[in-house]
């Protein structure tokens, strides 16, 4: 598994030293800037999983750095830190998109444990967002390469690995008319030897469980060329 890489934003350099010790030794890839210009420059430079970033910072301060880095970046975790236990601080640190917030002098194992919630929390999010971005959809129909599931009208449809395969492939190419032997290359492989009727075979089973239930075919058959899945006018 790849290491965290968390970027530390802080003006004292000892404070700065000993988070760059402890995250190291808890496994996470850290650089460390001692000023707000400096911490701007590596965000920028790289990508980072998390930044702790303290509030009062020479060159520009940690509400501006966040500002700024929330101007470019929206979803990357920002703990804030500061000597300072005043609401106004916090709630201009939240407003603009802080994640959580710590206040000085803070143990160490608190800390760390609310590095590993925002982690979880933003790997997390970030899952969610990829099952989203992956939904192929046609129609009321959605089927998800990565869970593997298949929905209709928000109705969950069980189907055979093949099944799914077949299903993936006609929702990649929609209202393209698909000839059996595209459908059997594509989804059974060159070399298959078997009966080329089991393109048809499968779109029967297709129909029953995506189709015949609902009443609104998606799945056409065009005679003589194949077969094209797209909705019913």
């Amino acid at each position: 598994m790849d290491k965290s890489k968390i970027l530390i934003v802080e003006d004292e350099e000892k404070i700065a030293r000993v988070l760059e010790l402890e995250l190291t030794y808890e496994g996470y890839e850290v650089k460390k800037a001692l000023d707000g210009l400096t911490g701007f420059q590596l965000f920028q430079q790289g990508e980072w999983d998390l930044i702790l970033l303290d509030v009062m910072l020479p060159g520009i301060s940690g509400i501006e750095l966040l500002r700024r880095i929330r101007s470019n970046d929206p979803g990357t975790p920002v703990i804030m830190l500061t000597a300072k236990d005043s609401v106004e601080d916090k709630v201009s640190g939240l407003d603009l998109g802080a994640n959580d917030y710590v206040t000085k002098p803070f143990q160490i194992e608190e800390l760390l444990a609310r590095i590993r919630a925002s982690l979880r929390l933003h790997r997390k999010a970030k899952v969610e967002e990829v099952q989203e971005d992956n939904w192929l959809v046609v129609g009321d129909l959605k089927l998800s390469e990565v869970t593997y599931e298949v929905m209709r009208r928000e109705t969950s449809i069980e189907l055979t690995p093949r099944e799914f395969e077949l299903l993936a492939y006609l929702m990649k190419h929609p209202r393209q008319v698909l000839n059996r032997e595209q459908l059997l290359n594509s989804v059974w492989g060159y070399d298959y030897y078997g009966d080329t009727n089991v393109v048809d075979v499968y779109i029967r089973y297709l129909r029953n469980k995506i189709d015949k239930p609902y009443g609104t075919p998606l799945i056409h058959t065009v005679r003589g060329v194949g077969y094209v899945l797209k909705e019913s006018k």
